[in-house]
């Protein structure tokens, strides 16, 4: 099997967001361009991880040149677009600076199907594996959007025990730190 890329640029919405109750949420990404639009599923951590990374890549861009202007662009806080039918399941992803057109490339690979290890980082120019990726070419504006977007549907779950931190259900939860008893 080969592996498709799946290439939006330029893409007109990258969002993140989150089908389900808190505590059983699935969480997606999704791009679109005109009638064209892919999901993707990933786990909370990776949602995290991602928006956490763009923020720094940010930080490090406006040191880098402070020419570069970064202008801020309406908050998208509309629900995800429909039908949310996942395309795969993300494992691994790259993000890149493209210098000379000013855009940040993000490369979210599906999990590999076979029973190696994943790696711990993606050469973004490597297509010799046979896992679909979906890249998106977006301007640093929008990285910012999608980051800020990202952080208010991760922190939108369930909150943390102050004792423990683990997350506490509708029910409460069974505190490790108060010897077993419900919170």
């Amino acid at each position: 099997m080969t592996s498709r890329i799946l290439l939006f640029d330029p893409v007109e919405r990258f969002v993140a967001g989150t089908v389900g109750q808190p505590g059983e949420r699935t969480f997606f990404i999704q791009a679109r361009n005109g009638s064209r639009l892919i999901s993707v599923s990933l786990e909370k951590s990776q949602v995290q991880a991602l928006a956490d990374r763009l923020i720094y890549m940010l930080r490090e861009i406006k040191q880098s040149d402070p020419t570069i202007a970064i202008p801020k662009i309406a908050r998208d806080d509309a629900p995800l677009d429909t039908p949310i039918e996942e395309e795969f399941r993300v494992g691994v992803i790259g993000i890149a600076f493209d210098d000379s057109r000013q855009l940040i490339q993000i490369d979210l690979q599906a999990v590999s199907d076979n029973d190696q290890e994943e790696p711990d980082f993606i050469d973004v120019d490597d297509l010799s594996g046979d896992q679909d990726i979906l890249r998106v070419l977006i301007s640093p504006s929008v990285a910012d959007q999608f980051s800020k977007r990202a952080l208010t549907v991760v922190s939108a779950g369930r909150l943390p025990c102050p004792f423990c931190g683990g997350p506490i259900d509708i029910r409460g939860h069974l505190c490790p730190r108060a010897n077993g008893y419900r919170r």
